[in-house]
């Protein structure tokens, strides 16, 4: 089953893959991946989702800790956590391959009803684990509607739904499920995360984003923290810097217009910032990642 996943997602991304590896689908949350050699780093903000890899690996790094994966396992991350990702095995004979399914909360709530009462686990914003034959043979019948485009109105939906059951039913159940519990800590701080999401560019007080939580000020602070990693504040600042350094490699905006974008009042605090985030400061590194992509051309 893996193997004919394997063929069906390759098949698709020799055909669609953009410039930058990314194959997206017209099945709502699908994306698929291709890579021929391994990438630098990656700084992004997930919002919940399963990547299936099929072959090749990765690395992913959430504050402290590192997951290293390949062929046959599964990412998870069930929370918007900063993370830095790296495709670590990649060649033209045997490209890095994956396919990424965004959790949807609404079809996981409406599941979690019907399935009754189950343990769920908390604060497990990143974890790996093998993939499961009930859950790659769903993502099959997903992907091979991507040749019969006349099926996607009909079919689409309950396969979608279906994925989500089996992802609800393995490994993976119980992190899951949290996006799916109502008033779940899960849920409660996903509430703030989009709100910090929507006006990243403007102060926000931590009274406030408690209040989107229902939560007080101290227990906000403390579950923020342990789903994201990250204070509320640290969580803004990795927002803001990440979509500067978007606007700078997408739009080729200049470093300041960028920074004052994003919300920064001072050009020194914005550098030293990006440069403890990047490693590099804003300048050299736009031109460090613009040379990579020259060179791989």
């Amino acid at each position: 089953m893996t193997q004919t996943l394997l063929d069906s997602v390759r098949r698709y991304t020799e055909a669609h893959a953009d410039d930058n590896g990314i194959a997206q689908t017209p099945v709502q949350g699908l994306t698929l991946i291709r890579e021929t050699t391994p990438t630098a780093l990656h700084y992004a903000i997930y919002k919940p989702l399963v990547a299936l890899v099929l072959q090749g690996s990765k690395r992913v790094i959430m504050g402290s800790r590192t997951f290293d994966f390949g062929a046959g396992e599964s990412l998870l991350i069930t929370a918007d956590v900063p993370t830095v990702s790296q495709i670590t095995r990649a060649n033209i004979s045997k490209p890095y391959l994956s396919l990424v399914f965004d959790l949807d909360p609404a079809v996981i709530e409406g599941l979690v009803v019907e399935i009754g009462s189950a343990p769920y686990a908390a604060n497990t914003p990143v974890r790996i684990d093998p993939m499961e034959s009930e859950v790659a043979d769903a993502a099959l019948r997903l992907v091979r509607l991507l040749d019969r485009p006349a099926s996607l109105p009909v079919l689409q939906t309950q396969l979608i739904r279906e994925l989500h059951f089996w992802l609800l039913s393995g490994r993976h159940g119980g992190a899951i499920r949290s996006l799916g519990v109502a008033g779940s800590h899960a849920q409660r701080v996903a509430r703030a995360v989009g709100l910090i999401r929507a006006n990243f560019a403007t102060p926000l007080r931590v009274e406030c984003l408690a209040g989107a939580a229902g939560m007080s000020a101290s227990s906000f602070h403390e579950h923020f923290r342990a789903i994201t990693s990250l204070t509320p504040l640290q969580f803004q600042k990795q927002v803001r810097l990440i979509e500067a350094r978007r606007m700078m490699l997408a739009n080729g905006e200049m470093i300041s217009n960028a920074a004052y974008a994003v919300g920064y009042e001072s050009i020194p605090q914005f550098t030293r910032e990006y440069a403890r985030m990047f490693g590099l400061p804003p300048a050299r590194d736009i031109k460090a990642v613009k040379a990579r992509i020259q060179n791989a051309a």
